[in-house]
C-alpha cells in the first residue's frame, strides 16, 4: 500500500453510534452530525469500519469484495430504504494487508470475496461520504469475545491513520432494542433519557475522557446498569476497535452526543494518536 499521506498528520479513528437503518433519513441530532463529519478530517484515501452487524466467531474476518452490494439488513422500515445503494468500491490489497497483519499480531484472520456493507457501514457512510467514492473495507466483530480482544484488533490497525485510512467502529453507545422498540412502535424518535442509561453513559464518557483503558475493558462489570444498557455487548465492540487504533498514548474526544428513543445513545467519539515527535 502506497504511504503518500506520510507526510500528513495521521487520521483519526471513530466510534459511530449508527443507531436505527431510518438515520439516513431522519432529520436528527445524530444524523446532521453525521453529514458534516467529513468537513472535520482529511480526506481519507480508504475506509476501514468494524460494524457491529458484522459477527464472525472464532476469527476475523475482513472484506475483500471489489465490488461490495449494498445489504438491506433489516425489516419493517419504508420502501426507500430497500432500495438505497452505497457502491462504493471495495480495495482488495488493504484488506489483504489488514488480515496479514491481523495474522502477525496473534489473530486468526482471513479475507472474505462476497462480504457487502450492512446497515453498520453504508448508513453512517451514506450521510457523511455520499458520493460513495473512497474505497470501503469492513472488519468482523466477535460476538463471543470482549473488549479487550477487540482493543487489541484494534491496536493492530493503528499504523492504518498514518497512511491516510480513515478507521471507523461502527456500533451503539447503548443498545437496549426491547425498550428502545417500545417507543419507535409509538413513532416518538425524541423521548426522555431514564436515569439508567444517563448514568451508564456518564460513567463511560469520563472514563473515555480520562483515558482509563483499565476501566473500560472492565465496563460490563464497572459500569452502572451495563447490561441493561447492553444486554449482549456487540455493538459496543467497534467503540474498543476505535480507542485501539489510536495507539499508544492517544487522546479521546467526545464530538456528539444526544440520545433516540430515549434509550439509544447515540454517542460519538474521536480518537487522535500521540503527536510524532518531530526529527531533529
Amino acid at each position: 500500500m502506497t504511504t503518500d499521506h506520510a507526510h500528513l498528520a495521521p487520521l483519526p479513528a471513530l466510534f459511530i453510534s449508527h443507531g436505527s437503518p431510518d438515520t439516513v433519513v431522519a432529520e436528527s441530532e445524530a444524523a446532521a452530525w453525521l453529514r458534516q463529519m467529513a468537513a472535520d478530517l482529511p480526506r481519507p484515501r480508504a475506509i476501514v469500519v468494524a460494524s457491529a452487524h458484522f459477527e464472525v466467531s472464532g476469527g476475523v474476518v475482513v472484506s475483500a469484495d471489489p465490488d461490495p452490494e449494498t445489504i438491506h439488513d433489516f425489516g419493517g422500515f419504508a420502501p426507500e430504504l430497500y432500495a438505497m445503494q452505497y457502491p462504493a468500491p471495495g480495495e482488495p490489497e488493504l484488506a489483504g494487508r489488514i488480515a496479514g497483519d491481523l495474522q502477525k499480531a496473534g489473530f486468526v484472520a482471513r479475507v472474505a470475496d462476497k462480504r457487502g456493507f450492512d446497515h453498520g457501514v453504508w448508513v453512517p457512510l451514506k450521510l457523511a461520504y455520499p458520493d460513495a467514492d473512497i474505497p470501503v473495507v469492513s472488519v468482523s466483530v466477535d460476538p463471543n469475545k470482549g473488549p479487550e480482544h477487540h482493543f487489541r484488533l484494534g491496536q493492530a490497525l493503528a499504523s492504518l491513520g498514518a497512511e491516510g485510512v480513515l478507521v471507523i467502529g461502527s456500533g451503539s453507545f447503548t443498545h437496549n432494542l426491547g425498550e428502545a422498540f417500545k417507543l419507535l412502535r409509538k413513532g416518538t424518535r425524541v423521548a426522555e433519557v431514564p436515569a439508567w442509561v444517563e448514568s451508564f453513559t456518564g460513567w463511560m464518557n469520563e472514563r473515555l475522557a480520562a483515558s482509563d483503558v483499565a476501566a473500560l475493558l472492565d465496563y460490563r462489570r464497572a459500569a452502572p446498569h451495563a447490561v441493561e444498557n447492553h444486554p449482549t455487548d456487540e455493538h459496543l465492540l467497534p467503540l474498543y476497535v476505535a480507542m485501539g487504533a489510536a495507539g499508544k498514548h492517544g487522546t479521546a474526544r467526545l464530538v456528539h452526543d444526544s440520545a433516540e428513543f430515549g434509550v439509544l445513545a447515540m454517542t460519538m467519539w474521536r480518537f487522535d494518536p500521540a503527536p510524532v515527535a518531530a526529527a531533529a
